[in-house]
């Protein structure tokens, strides 16, 4: 059963600013999701992905600026009311700054308006964290509760921005309605003042 605890259940006090790294994702919100202990204090809440159209995620994730944060169980569909989400990086690793060792995997997938494969790309980013399979080997040897790795990833979901990338400032960013309305085969019967 998925909570439904949005950013409004959950205020962190003046100048407090939620922006983990990847590591920290993984280290201390992941691993510990998946090992089934306590997490204090519990701001990211379990959603269902991919029911969700990415501009349906406030008061639903954790929010923080333009960013959402939620545990949802890793599902082979990657489908949502208005489209889908294409892959675009798989398995970066990510690296534990302590030990050099590998404690987990980034995927990068950017969401695409319409039908699989023909559909429109917009500027929402989704990045899957999981936990690699040599943090959870480690981990059972050190004696600690079976991870339920394969079961759990963490999501971090943006809409990019010019800000976001490193393009020249001469280009034009497009909104994702824009970017929907400009994917519509009647366009040619749209009329413009």
């Amino acid at each position: 059963m998925y909570d439904s605890m949005g950013d409004s259940n959950f205020n962190l006090p003046p100048g407090f600013r939620f922006d983990p790294t990847d590591e920290e994702l993984v280290l201390h919100f992941l691993h510990r999701k998946a090992a089934r202990l306590p997490c204090h204090p519990d701001v990211i809440p379990d959603l269902d992905l991919f029911p969700h159209n990415p501009w349906e995620l406030q008061g639903k994730a954790l929010s923080e600026g333009s960013k959402w944060y939620y545990y949802s169980r890793r599902a082979p569909n990657r489908s949502t009311g208005s489209g889908y989400w294409k892959q675009l990086v798989t398995d970066e690793p990510i690296i534990s700054s302590a030990n050099n060792k590998k404690i987990g995997l980034r995927n990068e997938y950017v969401f695409c308006v319409g039908e699989p494969p023909h559909g429109a790309c917009t500027t929402w980013i989704m990045h899957e964290y999981r936990l690699s399979a040599a943090a959870t080997r480690s981990s059972s040897r050190a004696g600690r509760s079976k991870l339920d790795h394969k079961r759990w990833a963490l999501y971090k979901v943006y809409e990019q921005t010019s800000d976001d990338t490193s393009d020249d400032d001469s280009s034009i960013e497009l909104s994702c309605l824009d970017e929907v309305f400009l994917s519509m085969d009647d366009l040619d019967e749209v009329s413009f003042p």
